[in-house]
């Protein structure tokens, strides 16, 4: 008989208790209105040093070791590429630029405002936080970091609470999903451009950077999306979807994000830009036959991310100075997203009740913001400390939206002065729409 090495076992132990928690811990949370993300987080931040680590012994360090949480990490990441694999592949970029003035100007209004108010507060933070892994933070590279993550929207997270309260055939659910969905491109374009001036090492390196990314992008567009395109519908004809497909398109994502990080950018940018790459024209049994098996692996593995985030969090090394912290970040958050947002709702006609709800839904923050969070620790922007008061944001600020939004929503039809240029669906992940009231959009439950 041959046995596995001590580490090895020891993950699978981790990895045992973190999804019975997580899936004891989540019908709790939905009871509560919150979405998954929400109670698998939390079952991380309890079994780190913020709760679990005040117990006598170093139980964290004992239960999560360095090698099973190196080996966590590295499981959650698989997650992670999958899950932004099919965010890009599920945004159409030709249906979303027919969507309307009133989209447009709510995209631009809830990443501007909480953008700029969250570069402003990071000037303040930056004296405490001006070295990550001892070695110094760039102020600039801080500042417009800390302002992208204040202005970012979980598109999937959002989506589901949309779904969840029966707001999917309604103005403020239409424009919720829609503006976020075009707020995360602009996002995460945002983001590529902090990344560069992150991990250039001066002007030269800094082209480099850049010039390969275009070269990458160029690669995808003109010469992997045609390819794509012969190959997937060759096996729908053959019927080979599934041995010869679905192994293509995991080996393209892993692929994308290898050469990512080569070029010296996060893994989660190439997966997304391979998802945009997938041309969208292949037939509805192609997406289907593929998209279901990366939704079921990528739902399996997120908890695991979570998990491993809420581990990093330490609550109870913040003291008063992290605390006065914590709650101007968690200000500016809110205010920047409730701000911007309302601002434009109420000028395009919307009620001072809808542009309330609109506000508290775009301030719903979820995955994607933790996604972006990590890839801050990883490339030496953010301190432990900073870290943690980040993703204590991101938690409250999602929780808000569940909490806020009446349980029973009467549904209101989406008002066409609204939703211009009949548009009235929005690709959401999963394949649904946000004009279809009872439709799943987020199939994973983020």
């Amino acid at each position: 008989m041959t046995h596995s090495p001590p580490a090895m076992a020891q993950t699978i132990a981790a990895l045992s208790i973190i999804l019975v928690l997580g899936a004891l811990l989540r019908p709790v949370m939905q009871r509560l209105r919150q979405p998954a993300v929400t109670a698998e987080i939390l079952v991380g931040i309890a079994l780190g040093p913020s709760l679990l680590g005040l117990l006598p012994g170093d139980l964290p360090g004992l239960l999560f070791p360095d090698e099973t949480r190196a080996a966590l990490t590295a499981i959650a990441q698989v997650g992670i590429l999958l899950f932004m694999f099919l965010i890009g592949w599920d945004i159409d970029l030709g249906r979303l630029r027919r969507s309307g003035g009133t989209v447009a100007a709510l995209s631009v209004a809830s990443i501007a405002v909480p953008f700029a108010t969250g570069c402003l507060l990071a000037l303040w933070l930056h004296g405490s936080h001006s070295s990550a892994g001892g070695q110094p933070v760039d102020r600039t590279t801080f500042m417009l970091f800390v302002g992208t993550a204040m202005a970012i929207t979980a598109f999937p997270v959002l989506a589901r609470i949309v779904a969840d309260n029966r707001l999917g055939g309604t103005t403020v659910g239409f424009l919720a999903v829609a503006a976020a969905a075009v707020g995360d491109i602009i996002a995460w374009c945002m983001l590529v451009a902090v990344s560069v001036m992150a991990v250039s090492g001066g002007y030269s390196h800094l082209l480099s950077v850049a010039g390969w990314s275009v070269l990458a992008v160029l690669v995808l567009a003109l010469v992997v999306r045609p390819l794509l395109r012969r190959v997937l519908e060759r096996a729908a004809r053959a019927g080979r979807l599934t041995t010869v497909g679905l192994p293509v398109v995991a080996a393209g994502v892993f692929a994308a994000a290898w050469t990512a990080q080569w070029i010296g950018l996060e893994t989660i940018f190439g997966a997304f830009a391979f998802g945009l790459a997938v041309p969208r024209t292949v037939r509805p049994a192609v997406k289907e036959a593929l998209e279901v098996p990366f939704q079921h692996v990528s739902g399996l593995l997120l908890p695991v991310f979570f998990i491993a985030t809420g581990l990093t969090v330490d609550v109870a090394g913040l003291g008063g100075a992290g605390l006065t912290e914590f709650l101007a970040i968690l200000a500016v958050a809110c205010a920047g997203k409730l701000a911007g947002t309302m601002a434009v709702a109420r000028a395009r006609g919307l009620g001072w009740r809808d542009s309330t709800l609109l506000g508290f839904l775009m301030n719903t923050r979820g995955l994607t913001e933790l996604i972006i969070l990590n890839a801050g620790l990883s490339m030496g922007i953010l301190d432990t400390r900073m870290f943690t008061m980040m993703v204590c944001m991101a938690v409250v600020t999602t929780g808000m939206a569940g909490l806020v939004l009446p349980r029973q929503t009467k549904r209101r039809p989406a008002s066409p002065a609204l939703v211009s240029d009949g548009a009235p669906e929005v690709p959401v992940p999963g394949g649904a729409t946000a004009a279809r009231q009872d439709a799943d959009p987020v199939a994973t439950a983020q």
